[in-house]
């Protein structure tokens, strides 16, 4: 593993969606899925992490999803999905004592992705390492987290922020070489009402993720020459 420093933090405009065309899996099970738009800390305004980051010289071999616990917005802005991911920050470094923020990712009600944890989208469009998170107690050096925010004890999620994580996860585990069933929720692991009604639709989500991830694939094979 290494250590990402302040300075070599990345930094930079919101990376657009389009077809990926970096690094990823051989496999064409994990090809030509289309890759979201994903706000990098820079764009958002986040501080640098307060001390070293470590990066594990692997990939992740799984997703976690949360819920934030947090306000169900009304504004599904990306201006609110920005502020959003400043006040986490804050929260996590700031009342938590973390380095950083604590997931990689962070999916708003709007449905605007944005990076969590310094160097996670250059780690994911690369598709070969990982920064170690502070999401999940045990899975922290082999999962990717990511938040969603908002509180789903007793509601379901919007229905953007539902296909943005569709879109995000299908995107991950073809970047990773993720099987679409190694998709869980927080609770899974820890004891925690963490992602509320989110878990009851876990299988939902790895269906929906193998089904973009099977369409990207069958429009792949649909252009290959001999």
């Amino acid at each position: 593993m290494s250590r990402i420093t302040r300075r070599g933090v990345l930094r930079g405009a919101v990376l657009l969606g389009g077809a990926a065309t970096l690094l990823g899996p051989a496999d064409p099970a994990f090809a030509a899925v289309e890759q979201p738009t994903i706000a990098n800390c820079g764009t958002w305004g986040a501080r640098p992490p307060s001390g070293p980051l470590t990066i594990d010289q692997y990939r992740p071999n799984k997703i976690i999803v949360h819920h934030t616990a947090m306000a169900n917005s009304t504004d599904y802005s990306q201006a609110h999905a920005f502020q959003n991911s400043r006040d986490i920050q804050d929260l996590h470094m700031d009342t938590n004592g973390w380095l950083d923020s604590g997931q990689h990712f962070t999916n708003s009600r709007g449905g605007w992705l944005t990076e969590g944890r310094n160097g996670s989208l250059y780690a994911l469009l690369h598709g070969q390492t990982m920064v170690q998170g502070s999401h999940c107690k045990g899975q922290n050096d082999q999962a990717i987290g990511i938040e969603n925010e908002g509180t789903y004890l007793t509601v379901q999620p919007p229905a953007a922020l539902w296909n943005s994580l569709v879109a995000f996860c299908a995107f991950t585990c073809r970047q990773y070489a993720i099987p679409a069933t190694e998709i869980y929720g927080h609770k899974d692991f820890n004891v925690t009402e963490c992602p509320g009604l989110l878990h009851d639709r876990l299988p939902e989500l790895r269906a929906a993720v193998a089904a973009a991830m099977s369409v990207a694939a069958s429009a792949g094979a649909g252009t290959s020459r001999p």
